[in-house]
């Protein structure tokens, strides 16, 4: 279970202000205060899910409306079409900072690959 006192879970008790994007019952998204893209949102679910590893058959619904709503969010702030990148980093090796499964929804510049 997440830590109580995570930057996230204190983002979503409404401790610490973010540049909200979007917001509902069970996900939140908002700008990153550190991008690494012209865009650069962060989609997390509400619910103390630590990880990709964390994930139930019981959470894959809330795990699928994480990547719904990066592509709605493309959609509605009009880069779509020109392409984008979801990232889920998982635990230290794979850049995880924060022990809350979150994605990053990345736009507005060219994605290179391998991702680095």
């Amino acid at each position: 279970m997440s830590d109580r006192d995570n930057l996230f879970k204190r983002i979503i008790r409404g401790e610490i202000p973010c540049s909200k994007v979007y917001e509902d019952d069970e996900v939140l998204a908002f700008h990153d205060i550190a991008p690494v893209a012209p865009t650069h949102i962060l989609i997390i679910p509400k619910a103390g899910i630590d990880s990709l590893n964390e994930l139930t058959e019981a959470s894959a619904v809330l795990a699928g409306k994480l990547l719904l709503r990066a592509s709605l969010l493309a959609k509605s702030l009009g880069f779509s079409e020109d392409g984008y990148r979801v990232v889920i980093n998982t635990n230290e090796a794979g850049g995880q900072t924060v022990p809350h499964l979150h994605a990053h929804l990345l736009a507005g510049r060219r994605m290179t690959w391998p991702p680095g």
